[in-house]
């Protein structure tokens, strides 16, 4: 089997996840090589900006209503290698632990809802933000960063206490690594350099931060709520139903092994879905891990 045919295999067998890492990465190929035969055939190799321009997502809302495909297309659309780089990392890393915490079904739902989100975001504030006026008329959005971040928030939310290991940090919870990717960006803001992708990125955070709401507490995505909730109190924190149950008194000393012994459990449950991911769970391990996320 060639390399060409191990890849295509992989392609049609892979899962989402991998499809999409492909898909970025061939479309990254697919521009490099444009402007490389440019370069050949004597053309301005900066011309490549105006082919991007056609798949990228205008400021200015008069381009976007000729080029309405520029929502879908810009989320898979880049031209500079770290910038594909880090966002395919972080699709993986993110990716693949959505798909063990949350499931696969849900991670392209996530990752369109994301880019669409950031696209938004960034169309209202480059023509509703007096600070943004002037950069509107030649501001172009492309790249993944949005629909990567609307699947980290997802997962930061669904499971804030899941950690992962960060080289020269250790064990760090997806909540503070949800909330440190938003606060850089919101502090990025000012610098101008990428100030239309930090407006996307927080876009794509908001509404993963929504749906894995919705899915920590089995609501359907965008229903209304009813009643008043501290947002610093609730920031990545499940949603659970209210519950009434009665029980004997226990001494502290049988409260505390009752705790150690549930907390051995969950970090059984936690450590088994580290090695084989969340659909090898029981149904009662999975009932467990959910009692456990709401207590």
């Amino acid at each position: 089997m060639t390399i060409i045919d191990e890849i295509k295999d992989s392609f049609k067998n892979g899962s989402i996840l991998t499809r999409l890492i492909y898909i970025n990465i061939a479309i990254f190929l697919i521009f490099r090589f444009i402007q490389l035969f440019m370069v050949m055939a004597g053309i301005n190799p900066n011309a490549i900006q105006e082919v991007l321009a056609i798949f990228s997502v205008p400021s200015d809302p008069l381009s976007l209503i000729i080029k309405p495909w520029t929502f879908f297309s810009y989320m898979f659309l880049h031209f500079h290698f770290f910038h594909l780089l880090f966002n395919i990392l972080y699709l993986y890393w993110f990716g693949k632990l959505f798909m063990q915490l949350i499931g696969e079904k849900l991670l392209l739902k996530t990752y369109i809802l994301g880019g669409l989100a950031g696209a938004v975001l960034y169309i209202i504030a480059y023509n509703f933000v007096p600070g943004f006026y002037n950069q509107s008329a030649s501001s172009i959005l492309l790249g993944a960063s949005a629909s990567v971040m609307a699947i980290l928030f997802a997962v930061a939310k669904f499971a804030p206490e899941h950690t992962i290991y960060l080289l020269f940090f250790g064990q760090v919870k997806l909540k503070y690594i949800a909330l440190i990717a938003f606060i850089i960006d919101l502090i990025s803001i000012p610098t101008m350099n990428n100030t239309g992708g930090h407006l996307a990125h927080i876009g794509g955070a908001l509404i993963g931060y929504i749906m894995g709401s919705r899915w920590s507490s089995h609501q359907p995505l965008f229903k209304k709520t009813s009643g008043n909730r501290d947002i610093i109190s609730t920031l990545f924190k499940r949603s659970p139903s209210m519950k009434v149950t009665h029980k004997r008194p226990v001494t502290d000393m049988e409260y505390n092994k009752q705790k150690a012994r549930e907390q051995k459990e969950v970090d059984r449950i936690l450590e088994k879905i580290k090695t084989s991911g969340y659909e090898s769970l029981t149904a009662a391990e999975k009932k467990r891990l959910f009692d456990a996320s709401k207590e």
